[in-house]
């Protein structure tokens, strides 16, 4: 083993090594309860992680809309898992939902034809006619029906409810949503510019979070549904250490594979393709790679890591409400862990997910500690009256501590504590 292979074993080893040691303080000093809800919560952020490490450190796509299809995953995940609306299969409502599918499936072949014209001979001008067409098209239909849906259900059941099927399966059809957006989002927006890219993402999640909150026909809007389900039995009287412990197994197991599964693909023919891509777009295109087809493809397998996240994510707090999704906790605090971690490197991904979400949810006792100290001390030695709004400064302190850890990580390890290993030609 070379010594700069040695140097990087011994750095994972005593990265990873000071992690534990950080979460053993915590598993003592706040106890087994909260620490497992931690650790279960930073095990979904950890999936979250690797899914935008993979598009961002594998192929250079600068994704700023996490949240949107967190969100998108959330909802799917909680539709299919949540329990029957007795009221909704009882009303003209299942009817209307399958006319609109059929609808839905129309239109999309609709445009996709039009998209398709220029293989008839249809010039490019012609073509985008065509396509301006058929989108006008199916945005009249769906929106009149979808109106005069949402009007009847909201009237006879208030929404549709979930299906009741288990949480699994819940959990797959949140990451194949987030994909088969992400697909539709990619085919638009893969071939523009970065700064193009995240503008566009950002305005995407936008989109999909306020049509969450404001579809309450399908989603209870911001009314929240729970308690949602769990696929373990949820902490029964009181016993939350047992319930928790076996929940963060789950999510533990589906970190593994997941790295696995990136790992076998970072070093096959297709991760090296990837990133090549990545450093040099012209070179890949001029050796016959098709740039933006690679380019799809791992925006919509990152996507698909964000929706299951999210699912999983979600189900734990057992509560789904569209308001909770912001882009301070579901973008921004994601990219912070990849950058922290170092990108393309899916041990920095995990490794920076669990680390600054530490730092995150303890920031706030800790400065409530200190400021506590502060304010006793200071009345004693100095006749000082701190502030009556401690607790609410206490938690603004999280982004503080957050802020400055990155910054201190840019300045000494701008390509993250993890970085990814430099192939030596």
């Amino acid at each position: 083993m070379s010594g700069q292979n040695q140097y990087s074993v011994m750095r994972d080893i005593t990265l990873f090594a000071g992690l534990g040691v950080l979460i053993l303080i915590i598993f003592l000093t706040q106890g087994s309860v909260y620490s497992l809800r931690m650790l279960v919560e930073a095990g979904c952020y950890a999936i979250l992680a690797l899914g935008l490490t993979i598009q961002w450190g594998y192929a250079g796509l600068f994704n700023v809309g996490v949240m949107g299809f967190i969100a998108a995953g959330a909802a799917s995940s909680m539709l299919i898992t949540f329990p029957r609306n007795p009221e909704f299969w009882n009303s003209a409502g299942p009817e209307l939902v399958a006319v609109f599918i059929v609808k839905l499936i129309a239109c999309g072949v609709l445009v996709w034809l039009a998209n398709i014209s220029n293989r008839w001979g249809i010039g490019g001008k012609l073509r985008a006619l065509f396509i301006a067409v058929a989108i006008a098209v199916a945005y009249l239909v769906l929106s009149d029906h979808m109106s005069e849906m949402s009007t009847q259900i909201e009237k006879a059941s208030g929404w549709m409810g979930g299906l009741g099927l288990p949480v699994a399966v819940g959990w797959i059809v949140a990451g194949i949503v987030a994909g088969v957006i992400a697909w539709f989002v990619g085919k638009i927006c893969l071939g523009l510019r970065a700064d193009y890219l995240a503008i566009a993402t950002l305005g995407i999640a936008q989109i999909i979070k306020h049509f969450l909150k404001n579809a309450d026909w399908l989603t209870h809007g911001t009314l929240s549904v729970s308690p949602l389900p769990w696929p373990v039995p949820k902490p029964a009287d009181g016993e939350f250490l047992l319930a928790r412990a076996s929940y963060l197994s789950i999510v533990a197991i589906a970190i593994v594979i997941i790295y696995l599964l990136l790992q076998r693909a970072y070093h096959a023919p297709w991760g090296r393709m990837m990133r090549a891509i990545r450093d040099n777009e012209n070179a890949s295109a001029s050796m016959g790679k098709n740039v933006n087809g690679r380019r799809l493809e791992i925006f919509v397998l990152g996507c698909i890591l964000m929706g299951f996240g999210g699912a999983m994510l979600i189900h734990f707090t057992s509560i789904y409400d569209p308001s909770g999704f912001i882009d301070l906790n579901h973008t921004f605090l994601v990219w912070v862990m990849v950058i922290l971690g170092g990108s393309g490197n899916n041990r920095g991904a995990i490794f920076g997910a669990v680390l600054v979400y530490i730092i995150w949810v303890m920031s706030e006792p800790l400065a409530l500690t200190l400021f506590e100290f502060i304010g006793t001390y200071g009345k004693a030695w100095f006749d000082w009256d701190p502030p009556s709004d401690l607790n609410s400064r206490a938690l603004q302190m999280r982004v503080f501590v957050i802020g400055l850890a990155i910054t201190l990580v840019l300045r000494f390890a701008p390509q993250g504590v993890l970085p990814e290993k430099q192939a030596r030609h």
